[in-house]
């Protein structure tokens, strides 16, 4: 296995590129099928596979263009148990699609080795809830539970880390954090928050990443904020302190609307990939220490390559 173990590369001083909003590009711009957002759902036969593939093509040209390296997250955001009942996707074939998730990046770096270096091959964890109206707010210990299956598969896998995308509550940040640690896997774990900065549930991101911190031992080996507008990280930010120095990644939406305003929308704003690139670097020019740039719903390789552009000097 080629595992990273904790000195993940992206802890230093590179430049680290990752890829845009994989589901509505998808959905809007290639016309697939996803039920629930369900991209692990494509690697059910070879032509999904290679939609996928193909999908990241363009984001690991960028980041052969700027010199970065990359992190090639799977597609297994909803491949957890209660995401996977509600689709219809049995225990046995959701263990053998998040292997095969993993494999499909593992092919991906074999690939682009001689371009990209170095590429880090990371298990996308989703929430157990909605994303945007959790519902369902697990104990610590009910989510250590719950997320330890998936995780345990990637840890059999060539997976270097495991990531919890979309968090919306500590509790849930808390357990998905233990299980990873207990399965000897480094783990990041990103927030979503709302208009004024806040988590779904309420607290802010400060206390947010000073609780998940306090409860294991600083077990997540950094932190990010991603579905949420530049225009709304900001709110989030503006309680200085040590914690901020814990985030190295944003993932933004390319849309200044609200989770609820887009949980209505039937078309997709993709907003101005230009001016999300300048409202990166704002973020970057009081935060120099972000290094993970990537983007969430609405965005693509456009928007990725504008954010490269603004915020990284060649």
């Amino acid at each position: 296995m080629s595992r990273l173990g904790r000195n993940l590369p992206q802890l230093g001083s590179q430049f680290f590129l990752t890829d845009g909003g994989i589901e509505t590009f998808l959905i809007f711009h290639r016309g697939a099928e996803l039920p629930y957002f369900a991209t692990y759902a494509l690697l059910e036969d070879d032509a999904g596979t290679r939609e996928l593939r193909n999908y990241l093509d363009d984001y690991l040209k960028i980041a052969s263009d700027f010199g970065t390296g990359f992190i090639l997250e799977s597609a297994t955001w909803r491949a957890n148990p209660e995401w996977a009942k509600v689709i219809g996707t049995s225990p046995e074939d959701l263990e053998a699609l998040n292997r095969k998730a993993i494999d499909l990046l593992v092919g991906i770096r074999e690939q682009y080795k001689t371009d990209v270096a170095p590429i880090v091959i990371s298990g996308n964890i989703g929430p157990r809830s909605d994303a945007y109206r959790p519902t369902e707010i697990m104990t610590e210990q009910e989510a250590e539970q719950y997320h330890a299956n998936q995780i345990a598969t990637f840890r059999s896998t060539d997976a270097d880390m495991v990531s919890g995308f979309t968090i919306t509550n500590i509790p849930e940040a808390i357990g998905i954090t233990r299980a990873a640690l207990a399965a000897e896997l480094p783990v990041v774990i990103s927030f979503t928050v709302e208009t004024d900065g806040r988590l779904p549930t309420g607290p802010t991101l400060a206390e947010a990443i000073d609780r998940v911190d306090d409860a294991t031992d600083e077990g997540p080996a950094y932190f990010m904020v991603n579905c949420a507008h530049p225009t709304h990280i900001e709110p989030a930010l503006k309680r200085e302190g040590s914690w901020t120095k814990r985030i190295r990644g944003l993932r933004a939406n390319s849309s200044s609307k609200s989770h609820a305003e887009l949980d209505e929308s039937t078309e997709l704003d993709e907003g101005n990939p230009r001016q999300l690139g300048i409202e990166y670097r704002a973020i970057l020019d009081r935060y120099p220490h972000i290094n993970v740039l990537g983007g969430c719903c609405g965005t693509d390789h456009r928007h990725i390559r504008e954010i490269a552009h603004a915020c990284i000097r060649r």
